[in-house]
């Protein structure tokens, strides 16, 4: 343990600005997002990465290289003469020289050194080719390369940064983070959107299988499942912690194909003890959507103008945080869509649920900005809903809608 943690003190003290080297002394390999951020023109520096682009011209071969730490990538600069026969697109390589600003004010590795530590055979069926657009479909049959392009690259990044911001944000206000089991005998939605879990060896379950008992039981003693929820699991322990959250994997088994009913995601759930009023509860919602989203796209401006701009959507995510979000009753929602009927393909009557194009529209009147929706009638929720004192039909359902 004790030379892990030297180790690693070592490798964090690499990204300080005074651990880039002055002429004369070893090289120090960098992540390019940290030589994008500190700027430490002069210094002597090693990078290591994979080949984005090429071009040569004269005596000069230009070399754009990507790590994954940051979106875009490095240009590095190298005499012809010093350029290795098995350099190529894709390939991996280690550079290491010297840092300048170009005349255009971008920086540049003028290389010293170039090594292949990884070359890539190009001819031999590599499936991309420099400075072309695949489609998400194609890009997904090479799982271990498609890290590389610049999306999958960037929904990466932005995935990370999520899983970091809503963890901090949850231990700055005071919430434990407890992990609820992905194993379990509880279906906690109670509507059989469940996987069930046996294992497949038939032999080891004729073997474990009791008297009377069911095959789907003889392994754990009872039904089992994967996790549709831990909210059962949160409600226990928040009566002894006063704040819990827990975020992993959530499994559904749907009867859908699109993009709005995934069989596996990773989901926030958060219970809090003693809050007193609705509207401390949509605050406390509200609270972690904006810290969230303003520490993702201050961390990653980059990868999300490029997600965003790749779904077709260029509207800055900024405006979302600069405006309290809307708040409605059920019945006034009912009315917006009532007085506007003529914009929906399926109508929606009182007494009922939302479709997703009801759920859009509400969006839009509001501005763009997210929705809250409270007071349903408790008729079409669940019975563990929590009775409205002002009016004993209603529930304190929210539901955001964005």
């Amino acid at each position: 343990m004790a030379l892990w943690v030297v180790r690693n003190c070592r490798i964090a003290n690499f990204y300080r600005k005074s651990a880039f080297c002055t002429k004369g002394r070893a090289h120090i390999n960098t992540r390019i997002v940290d030589v994008y951020k500190l700027e430490p023109v002069g210094s002597h520096l090693s990078i290591k990465g994979w080949v984005k682009a090429m071009r040569k011209m004269k005596d000069i071969v230009f070399i754009d290289i990507i790590d994954g730490s940051c979106l875009e990538g490095l240009q590095v600069l190298i005499s012809k003469s010093k350029q290795p026969k098995t350099l190529t697109y894709g390939a991996a390589v280690e550079a290491a020289g010297s840092l300048q600003m170009n005349k255009n004010g971008q920086l540049e590795l003028a290389a010293e050194d170039l090594t292949v530590v990884g070359p890539c055979i190009v001819i031999d069926g590599y499936p991309f080719a420099p400075r072309k657009s695949y489609s998400p479909d194609y890009v997904r049959q090479f799982l271990h390369l498609r890290p590389r392009t610049s999306t999958f690259g960037a929904l990466l990044r932005v995935r990370d940064a999520a899983s970091h911001a809503i963890n901090e944000h949850f231990r700055n206000n005071g919430y434990i983070h407890i992990h609820t089991p992905i194993l379990t005998s509880n279906d906690s939605e109670g509507a059989g959107e469940i996987f069930r879990v046996i294992p497949d060896n038939e032999n080891l379950v004729k073997e474990m299988a009791k008297d009377g008992m069911s095959f789907d039981e003889a392994y754990f003693d009872s039904k089992t499942y994967l996790t549709v929820s831990g909210q059962l699991h949160l409600e226990a322990v928040v009566r002894g912690l006063s704040k819990v959250y827990t975020f992993g994997p959530t499994f559904r088994a749907e009867n859908s194909r699109s993009r709005l009913h995934l069989a596996e995601f990773y989901m926030v759930e958060a219970e809090t003890a003693f809050i007193e009023s609705l509207e401390e509860l949509v605050k406390v919602m509200e609270n972690l959507i904006k810290d969230v989203t303003s520490k993702i796209v201050g961390k990653c401006t980059d990868d999300v103008r490029t997600l965003r701009s790749a779904a077709g959507n260029e509207d800055s995510l900024l405006s979302v945080l600069e405006k309290p979000f809307e708040v409605m009753t059920y019945e006034e929602a009912i009315d917006i869509l009532d007085r506007h009927s003529g914009n929906f393909v399926s109508q929606v009557e009182r007494g009922q649920g939302f479709g997703k194009e009801h759920e859009l529209y509400l969006v839009k009147h509001a501005g763009g900005c997210p929705v809250f929706v409270v007071d349903w009638p408790h008729d079409i929720k669940p019975f563990y809903m929590k009775q409205s004192l002002q009016d004993v039909s209603k529930v304190f359902k929210v539901i955001r809608l964005r």
